[in-house]
């Protein structure tokens, strides 16, 4: 591990290529099915994917408009004109020879990524998105001396994004792919499940003494935040012990061994002469009207940067506002945040709202296999539990149970109040029914009581926990506190 003091004197920049697959019926030049995640080897393969002679491609105007789309949510406008190109390059998983993409002239370019790291604000600029056929995918069977090649994922929809070296940290590198990642899913350009690689991040890092960019190298296929925080200090440390050994930086390709945490060398790094790129003579070039984009503006959804606007003003913290925009793209069947939209015009009602989601139902679907429920069933519920616990009728405990127990029924009872009745969650708020529970308690802890009279003030928590306990969590606790200070200033 490189010192503070040895680090400082370098210059960190990371640059980061993103590969996000498109949620395409189709793939991107075949009407083969898109969605291998659960499909055998080379079940989902055509002439124009196995690149036989005399194929001819045709553009899927599907991802040409979710392209379009991830052009707005990066803050800039898809071009009018761009073409495809093909990027020569020999491996057994690209059976035509070469990779149809898109070279000098992509369908975006430009924009930039806002990113918070520890409350500093920072923008991030893109410098291209490109369409590209996905090549097939290369299989080594443990212990084998053989590879197979499964061509499913053969002409599969990506978009890369290309961000400009604007990241000095690594802390920054996780920051912008998480935010990449939300960009993608709030603008519905993709499933961005990292598990499943919709979403493959390659991280460019060099280390230089002077403003001048140093060696980089490209460190491929990390589908983790976390592992491209991890991968980029690991290079960051290795390429600085290179250069205060006076060891040259190797320009080059190379992996990220999850198990020992550290890069491993691949191959060379190619430059863009070495893929002889030529225009595709089989495709068109893609040509979007000033109508047609300004039709894909008009119906991009909220993104983040915009609720965290709407947000901001409500008693919310920023982490409580992250997990909110995560947990909405979490489940697509689960929405947190349109039922706070129809709330927006109360502050205090939001704030109590959001608590309620934070603290009880996403870690509950998170940790458990939760029935879906409408929007407008999970809204009733919120909203009786808010008028009871409103009405002291409900502790914060007891508003936790009653709201896990009807998240979890398959049935909303008819009336909630009864059913909270009957599992014994209503607060006792008579007061001199809570009076006995105080009384037996002061009566059983005579220390504390005598602590209490004696200015230990801080004793009187203590108090109503052991009243909330013999009540069995259903005295009302404010009620409690104040007869207790009542009976023991008397």
């Amino acid at each position: 591990m490189v010192s503070p003091e040895v680090r400082n004197k370098y210059r960190v920049a990371i640059g980061i290529e993103c590969h996000v697959q498109l949620k395409t019926k189709s793939k991107l030049f075949s009407a083969a099915d898109n969605d291998a995640t659960e499909a055998a080897p080379n079940t989902l393969v055509n002439h124009i994917d196995f690149g036989l002679p005399g194929a001819l491609p045709v553009v899927n105007t599907e991802a040409q408009q979710l392209a379009s789309r991830a052009a707005f949510a990066l803050g800039t406008t898809p071009q009018a004109f761009s073409k495809f190109d093909r990027k020569h390059y020999f491996y057994p998983d690209l059976p035509m020879g070469y990779q149809i993409t898109q070279f000098d002239l992509p369908i975006v370019v430009g924009g930039s990524v806002a990113i918070d790291v520890d409350g500093e604000p920072k923008v991030v600029g893109i410098t291209r998105a490109h369409l590209e056929a996905d090549a097939g995918k290369s299989v080594h069977p443990a212990g084998k001396d053989y590879t197979l090649v499964d061509l499913n994922r053969s002409g599969t929809p990506l978009l890369e994004i290309v961000s400009e070296p604007d990241m000095h940290s690594p802390q920054e590198a996780k920051a912008y792919v998480r935010e990449l990642y939300l960009l993608m899913k709030y603008a519905q350009v993709s499933d961005a499940n990292l598990y499943y690689g919709n979403m493959r991040f390659d991280v460019n890092v060099s280390v230089s003494m002077t403003d001048a960019l140093g060696t980089r190298t490209e460190t491929k296929n990390l589908n983790s935040f976390r592992s491209v925080e991890k991968a980029a200090e690991y290079e960051i440390n290795r390429q600085i012990e290179l250069l205060e050994k006076g060891t040259a930086i190797a320009q080059e390709t190379r992996g990220w061994d999850e198990a020992k945490q550290k890069t491993l060398s691949q191959r060379g790094k190619e430059e863009a002469h070495d893929y002889r790129y030529m225009p595709d003579p089989d495709l068109p070039p893609i040509t979007l009207s000033a109508d047609y984009i300004e039709k894909v503006r008009q119906e991009m959804p909220l993104m983040p940067s915009q609720w965290r606007e709407r947000l901001a003003p409500y008693k919310l913290t920023q982490p409580q506002i992250e997990t909110l925009l995560e947990a909405e793209v979490d489940n697509p069947n689960i929405s947190y945040l349109s039922l706070i939209e129809d709330d927006l015009d109360n502050k205090d009602s939001v704030a109590g709202l959001v608590n309620m989601m934070i603290n009880i139902e996403i870690p509950l679907r998170r940790d458990r296999n939760l029935p879906e429920a409408s929007d407008d069933t999970r809204a009733k519920v919120y909203a009786e539990i808010a008028k009871l616990l409103q009405a002291n009728q409900l502790s914060s405990t007891t508003a936790k149970s009653l709201l896990a127990d009807l998240l979890a029924s398959d049935k909303l009872p008819e009336d909630i109040m009864i059913f909270a009745e009957a599992k014994g969650y209503i607060q006792v708020s008579d007061t001199s029914e809570v009076t006995e529970f105080v009384r037996l308690t002061i009566e059983q802890n005579p220390k504390a009581a005598e602590q209490y009279k004696a200015g230990e003030s801080k004793v009187l928590g203590f108090l109503v926990g052991q009243v909330m306990k013999s009540s069995k969590g259903k005295a009302n606790p404010k009620l409690a506190e104040d007869i207790i200070k009542q009976e023991l200033s008397s």
